[in-house]
């Protein structure tokens, strides 16, 4: 699958970084914040024709595409990608690279151990290398290897241009073991995710100075210990060239050559066609031309797709018709035509005939698709808008839309921190709660989005405000220097008005203070609301935390249930029962003060029994009037249906959806456009703007500029180190903007980064995982990000090759690919043959 929508850089960033008026829900305990066992997933296994290493042949070419060069092979700098991550895992060592379940294993060809020897009075890793390991120049990997990394990461030297420091920055000091094949690592500071260090391990060549490590390794690696080596890189051709490492001590390589070529997504079809790439991404449209070309060799019937499939017997007639007719312009247009459709058929077909030798491999990636939900400013910046956004999401729908006609399992994502299948998975969603259109209906009530909200004038126009008064003064001067410049002659009609006026300023002086009266009532009331809000400190604690658990028996338009027991309830503090009266009150003034029908009678004498008749069936329902604040207990009545967006204070509820607009990106606009739809049910209006999938990342996700967007997060096997840039509480910067980190939705809370800084120093595996439930649990009740689903992953491989297609968690092990015919893909040592 192409990258769109993932930041450039991630894959290695997250792993050096490692990617109320109604009342307020407080929360003693989040719902799934904590278990005593972990829930049973199972992830999606990898699909890569798994082959005994003696019976694939050796030898050949293989050439993977790879959406661009990479800009760098430095895995540690801000510009690295998916490309770098590729290359170097076949370069350089990876101390614990992640298995077919999503957990770092250790990797015997570079340790033969590595474990924590030491706890107190500091944490001590202790790694015996593999005696054999040895760089390509022929030195052995050892402990400057380890130093001159940690020097370069650590953060203490900013010659070094590093992406991110985490967890090098812990380390107090490296020394050598017992012998030159042990390195001993004592940290400052206890690390849980000791096992994401050092890898890719790089030389001291590389990592010892500034200029090297900052541009020696951008473009070549003259020493590097895998089990390939790096040959060449060609910007003109846009390939990287790998052969294999002679001095490689491990399992030898299958292969030759492995030669990574960039080809955009919207060329993949014809690359495979052509034979210039074995292996690659692909979407959807790729993925369906690959079963069909495979289903029509084995039928020998003609193509019933592609140019021309879809024309009907009687306009095949017109066509040949008019191209042999007497007009002899139109002939020769419809001749032109029809020789364009035959090339493009044969064209066509000639593709699909190549496609049949290609499968289609197929698993989740380790990767997830996101609603990012932009909380800086705006509509959103509001909880409960956020919280109603999320309530309106039918996830299951949009995972079915996207997984279910490729045959993959569709279940929505439970969490932030770990995938189905890993380790500490368990679905989190419970405390945000599930799709329920009346709640989030509500909770766009409570923040005060309404019908008819867009014609209302703002809240700062009411009677007796300062603008108001100010307009009011101008008036009055204004009208008082023209009078002064009339002169005797208006003197007779001045006293004619003067009886007129006098009267008009006793009447808007009366009107005046019965609106002064009921604005003192409403702000009594909302004294009343605030004192009831902070009643506790734990109730303060969280609402200024924004955590809120959704989905309780006190939610909005929730059914009466027995009372709980006071100790463990969750509470809804809510105003006094004077709000609920006063509501109904103002209604019913509301239909009082209206114009004077057609027939000569007031609006309050012709509908009188009719307002009666309504306010009588409001004091009927549950929960009392709509609108109404309700006493503990009382369940919110259910909101009328929404016909169009909602408004307040003069604007439309109406939030600003971006989405890349790349051929590549098909998938991800029909997810959005679903969630649109969705979000039209409950009054949200959503304005679409399409940007080049270039810029998408970098000119609005990063910069804030969008309100609503999807883009995806790869996985990690250290969630503590990876998420917490991702989910950080963005700080205030010295010239006033924030410091957001990875946090691109602008929402966090101190109580989620005090979580994760708990887990990262906690050495029990366990306990750590426990405190990333409770982190990811208060993540969803935030509200600003909101997992969708597990990404497809899809990659066309030669029929012949093996151990190789949709690898999953695992990473790939290089030196086992290679095909299982010896004279595939024209392999030049067969040709020699």
């Amino acid at each position: 699958m192409s990258h769109v929508g993932v930041p450039r850089g991630t894959v290695r960033k997250r792993r050096s970084l490692a990617l109320l008026t109604a009342g307020v829900l407080t929360i003693p305990a989040l719902a799934g914040c904590s278990s005593d066992s972990e829930e049973t997933s199972r992830g999606v296994p990898q699909d890569i024709a798994p082959t005994a290493r003696d019976r694939v042949a050796d030898g050949s070419t293989v050439n993977w595409a790879v959406d661009a060069m990479p800009t760098t092979l430095n895995a540690f700098q801000a510009d690295a990608d998916s490309a770098t991550t590729k290359i170097t895992g076949a370069l350089l060592p990876t101390l614990f690279p992640m298995d077919a379940a999503g957990q770092p294993k250790l990797n015997p060809d570079y340790l033969e151990s590595a474990k924590i020897i030491e706890r107190e009075p500091k944490q001590v890793v202790l790694y015996k290398l593999n005696q054999q390991a040895v760089w390509s120049d022929g030195r052995e990997i050892g402990a400057p290897d380890f130093v001159a990394q940690w020097r370069a990461l650590s953060g203490k030297d900013s010659a070094f241009w590093t992406a991110r420091n985490a967890g090098y920055e812990r380390i107090e000091k490296i020394e050598r073991g017992a012998d030159d094949l042990q390195v001993r690592v004592t940290f400052a500071k206890p690390y849980a995710d000791w096992r994401s260090l050092f890898s890719p391990l790089y030389p001291k060549e590389i990592t010892g100075k500034p200029d090297t490590f900052n541009d020696g390794a951008r473009t070549a690696l003259k020493n590097t210990a895998g089990p390939f080596q790096l040959k060449s890189v060609s910007k003109a051709k846009g390939t990287v060239t790998l052969t294999r490492n002679p001095r490689w001590w491990g399992d030898k390589a299958k292969l030759d050559t492995l030669v990574f070529r960039a080809v955009a997504p919207k060329d993949r079809t014809k690359a495979l066609a052509d034979g210039t790439v074995h292996i690659t991404d692909v979407d959807a449209t790729t993925a369906d031309r690959i079963a069909l070309a495979l289903r029509d060799g084995s039928n020998g019937q003609p193509l019933t797709h592609g140019p021309g499939a879809d024309l009907t017997p009687a306009a095949a007639l017109r066509s040949w018709a008019l191209a042999h007719g007497s007009d002899e312009e139109q002939a020769e247009i419809a001749q032109a035509a029809r020789e364009k459709n035959r090339k493009a058929v044969a064209a066509y077909g000639a593709e699909q005939k190549a496609l049949r030798g290609y499968a289609v491999r197929k698993s989740l990636e380790p990767a997830y698709t996101q609603l990012a939900l932009n909380g800086e400013s705006g509509p959103l910046a509001d909880d409960r808008v956020r919280r109603a956004v999320a309530r309106a999401l039918d996830r299951q729908e949009l995972a079915e839309t996207v997984l279910k006609p490729l045959g993959l399992p569709a279940k929505p994502l439970g969490s932030h921190l770990a995938l189905a299948g890993q380790p500490g998975y368990k679905d989190g969603s419970g405390a945000l709660g599930d799709q329920n259109t009346k709640e989030a209906q509500a909770l766009l009530a409570d923040a005060g989005w309404t019908q008819g909200g867009a014609a209302e004038k703002p809240k700062d126009t009411k009677a007796g405000s300062e603008a108001e008064k100010k307009a009011d003064k101008d008036e009055a001067d204004k009208k008082k220097d023209a009078e002064g410049k009339e002169g005797a002659g208006d003197t007779e009609d001045k006293e004619g008005t003067e009886k007129t006026e006098a009267e008009e300023k006793k009447a808007d002086k009366d009107e005046a203070e019965d609106k002064k009266k009921v604005d003192k009532d409403a702000d009594k009331d909302e004294e009343k609301a605030d004192r009831a809000a902070v009643g506790s400190d734990d109730s303060a604690a969280s609402r200024a935390e924004g955590l809120y658990i959704v989905g309780q028996d006190d939610k909005p338009g929730a059914a009466p249930v027995q009372a709980p027991d006071a100790s463990t309830a969750t509470h809804v503090l809510a105003p006094s029962r004077a709000a609920a009266a006063q509501s109904l009150a103002l209604l019913r003034q509301a239909s009082a003060v209206s114009a004077v029908s057609e027939d000569g009678t007031t609006a309050e004498a012709a509908s009188k029994a009719t307002t009666q008749d309504k306010a009588t069936a409001q004091d009927k329902q549950p929960g009392g009037a709509a609108g109404a604040y309700a006493p503990l207990g009382t369940a919110a009545p259910a909101p009328a249906s929404v016909k169009g967006p909602l408004g307040k204070d003069g604007k439309t509820l109406t939030l600003r959806f971006v989405l890349p607009s790349g051929p590549g990106s098909q998938s991800l606009r029909g997810v959005g456009e679903r969630i649109a739809a969705m979000l039209e049910k409950i009054g949200i209006g959503t304005e679409i703007t399409k940007v080049p999938d270039e810029s998408y990342f970098k000119d609005h996700i990063a910069s804030g500029d969008y309100d609503l967007a999807l883009y995806s997060w790869p996985a990690t096997a250290y969630p503590a180190t990876d998420g917490r840039p991702i989910y950080a509480k963005p700080e205030p910067a010295t010239d006033g903007s924030l410091l957001v980190e990875q946090n691109y939705t602008r929402v966090g809370t101190d109580h989620i980064d005090q979580l994760f800084d708990q887990a990262v120093a906690e050495l029990d595996e366990k306990a750590a995982r426990e405190l990333m439930k409770q982190a990811d649990a208060r993540i969803w009740a935030a509200a600003g990000s909101i997992p969708l689903f597990q990404r497809p992953q899809l990659v066309a491989v030669d029929k012949k090759l093996a151990n190789v297609g949709a690898f999953g968690f695992a990473a790939p092990r290089y030196q086992d690919i290679g095909f299982t015919d010896r004279q595939a893909a024209g392999s030049p040592a067969d040709r020699k043959k």
